[in-house]
């Protein structure tokens, strides 16, 4: 039985979800180490256990993967002094494609869908994408937290925000100290929030800026594939989208020309958001979609939708059949998603009820981390209408 601080040599078998490497100890456990990839060899002292597994850290590599790479960011590593937030910039982009893509195929396999799934879209760009960021301050630093842990690391700069972000993270910079920046009691931080939607060097101190996906330019394509899926769908189909934040996909589904669209969304300011815009053919609705009431609420305003969209956070969408078995009139689903647990989870809901899938699109939303966007339509086979001869044959 392996022991606390232990060394031992092993190699690499294969990746976690979170992005650790999975490594077999010689007697059998198993152990997550962050910051080693697949099929590499290196001695590690083993760090903590819990249950059936343990944790361990790389204390020397001695067999490389031919993709390592030093890392664009200073800051990146493993460990307290390190920010954890690109958990894999030691690797080359395309071999993260490649781990995003195994990841998502040996999900859906266990369905039947690897055959419909496409190859993952890389990300235009790999730095200077991330157009939204949570930094982190206690008046003497700004930054993030070290992963695994309650440190905040001091980041001097962050080479994939934007370039507007990058000033922000500077201008903000230069006000250390700043004691108004010091955290409440028993807070261990003041949480700073930037987005390109605000002025260079102004941050939403304590408030969270409404959901915005991360990366503009693979948003675009999200909300191209959406205009593209639904371009041939009949315009007066009644449209329901769960999970609507401030509209970014509602914004598509009314310039496609729907007449009736309603839009979901628990989040109070989002839904403001989305209310303020006037969208053509779109009512909006505040429920809470994690919770029955706030889905027969939902019910109760749209009896019957053909079309449903949805973009639900990592818990996915845990009423899926409840949605599903009081609509009925559902010709259409159309899923974005951003875990893949919960994707598979409420995918194998939708096959039960009768859909079938037409496509699943993977797509890089944040390079150098093991997140992974899947874009996904489903289609419910309508029941064709007997003709009269096969009725009197029947009679």
């Amino acid at each position: 039985m392996p022991r606390l601080h232990e060394l031992f040599t092993a190699r690499v078998r294969d990746l976690a979800s979170d992005g650790s490497g999975i490594v077999p100890h010689p007697d059998g456990q198993v152990f997550f180490v962050p910051g080693v990839w697949p099929g590499e060899f290196a001695q590690f002292r083993v760090s903590g256990f819990r249950k059936r597994h343990g944790f361990a850290e790389l204390v020397a590599l001695e067999e490389a993967h031919p993709e390592r790479m030093q890392p664009p960011c200073v800051h990146h590593g493993v460990g307290p002094g390190h920010c954890g937030g690109c958990p894999w910039q030691f690797m080359s982009y395309p071999a993260q494609l490649a781990a995003k893509e195994a990841r998502v195929r040996q999900a859906l396999v266990g369905l039947g869908l690897d055959s419909v799934m496409a190859p993952v879209l890389p990300s235009p760009l790999t730095l200077g994408y991330r157009n939204r960021a949570q930094l982190k301050s206690d008046g003497q630093s700004l930054g993030y937290v070290a992963s695994n842990s309650r440190q905040l690391v001091d980041v001097q700069d962050c080479p994939i925000l934007s370039r507007h972000n990058r000033e922000t993270l500077a201008t903000l910079r230069a006000r250390l100290p700043e004691t108004a920046w010091r955290p409440a009691r028993k807070q261990d931080w003041t949480t700073l929030d930037i987005d390109e939607d605000l002025p260079v060097g102004e941050a939403s101190i304590n408030s969270r800026r409404p959901f915005q996906q991360g990366n503009s330019a693979q948003n675009q394509r999200m909300r191209d594939w959406l205009r593209q899926t639904v371009a041939a769908l009949p315009g007066d189909w009644p449209v329901v989208e769960l999970f609507a934040g401030s509209g970014n996909f509602t914004e598509v589904l009314s310039a496609r020309g729907f007449e009736h669209i309603l839009a979901v969304e628990g989040q109070g300011e989002a839904i403001d958001r989305l209310a303020a815009r006037n969208l053509t053919g779109v009512s909006s609705l505040a429920c809470n979609l994690f919770q029955a009431a706030g889905l027969a609420q939902t019910r109760q305003a749209l009896t019957k939708p053909r079309l449903l969209v949805l973009d639900p956070p990592r818990d996915g969408f845990a009423l899926m059949p409840q949605a599903l078995a009081g609509w009925k009139s559902l010709a259409v689903v159309l899923y974005i998603a951003c875990d893949v647990a919960t994707f598979r989870r409420d995918v194998r809901h939708l096959l039960e009820a009768g859909f079938t899938t037409e496509a699943i699109q993977p797509l890089d939303l944040f390079p150098h981390t093991p997140h992974v966007e899947l874009m996904a339509s489903f289609q419910r086979p309508m029941k064709r209408p007997r003709s009269a001869s096969s009725k009197d044959r029947s009679s």
